[in-house]
């Protein structure tokens, strides 16, 4: 086992050829779970980043061997050297840029996409941890960021819930339906730290949506808070962000 994992972390044909299939089948794994969501980067997306960041690495171990072999006279002339580091390094500013345009502020307010780029330059590291043949690493990190991703969101839901500040995102008819939501707010005594307004004008009729911020008492669900400002009168939409 320890011969084949040396035979193939050397700078062969048969080793190069596994590690970018690897990257493709990682990075589609990836990648699957976020085409199911429909989010920005899917399946092709990361992919692609792993299949990118393996080629660099591969191809800053090509120049080392080369530099220090076949171009060694020709190096040593000219004087080139080259730093490994620094391939795998421009790969992650790289991806950087890629997953900040992945990443969105709503209209209510709520960021979005930061799983999206967060899993973006996870592929990226483990592209390069495939490229150096650190296969160990890969499969750890791959099972790793599977689970975060399938896993993790059914926890933090749980969490979330449970949890005792909230923010609610309301449409409402007009100014008066929102003194009618702080008055149930303080009646129910639920702490209210801040409200962001939004006037516009949708289908040429006057619309007000709110932002609450607030902290609800103990004994108080989520879910009632919602219920309840949902069934008052002119109120259009309610959502927790």
């Amino acid at each position: 086992m320890s011969g084949a994992l040396s035979y193939l972390r050397e700078l062969n044909m048969c080793s190069m050829m596994l590690r970018v299939v690897l990257a493709m089948l990682v990075g589609g794994i990836v990648g699957f779970e976020r085409e199911k969501k429909g989010r920005p980067a899917g399946f092709r997306t990361y992919m692609l980043v792993a299949v990118g960041a393996t080629l660099t690495v591969i191809l800053s171990q090509y120049l080392d061997y080369m530099l220090n072999n076949r171009w060694v006279l020709t190096a040593d002339t000219i004087g080139i050297k080259t730093d490994l580091s620094r391939f795998g390094a421009q790969v992650i500013n790289g991806v950087g840029f890629l997953g900040a345009g992945t990443v969105i502020v709503t209209g209510k307010q709520e960021v979005k996409g930061l799983t999206t780029a967060a899993g973006l330059w996870a592929s990226a590291c483990m592209g390069i941890a495939i490229g150096t043949g650190f296969y160990e690493c890969m499969i750890m990190g791959t099972l790793l960021i599977v689970i975060s991703m399938k896993l993790l969101p059914f926890i933090e839901t749980v969490i979330t819930r449970r949890a005792r500040n909230m923010s609610i995102y309301v449409s409402m008819d007009s100014m008066e339906n929102l003194g009618s939501v702080v008055s149930y707010l303080k009646a129910s005594g639920i702490k209210l730290f801040d409200v962001e307004l939004d006037k516009a004008e949708k289908d040429h009729k006057k619309q007000v949506s709110a932002l609450f911020s607030i902290r609800l008492p103990k004994q108080l669900q989520h879910t009632v808070v919602l219920a309840k400002i949902a069934t008052m009168d002119g109120i259009i939409a309610i959502e927790e962000v």
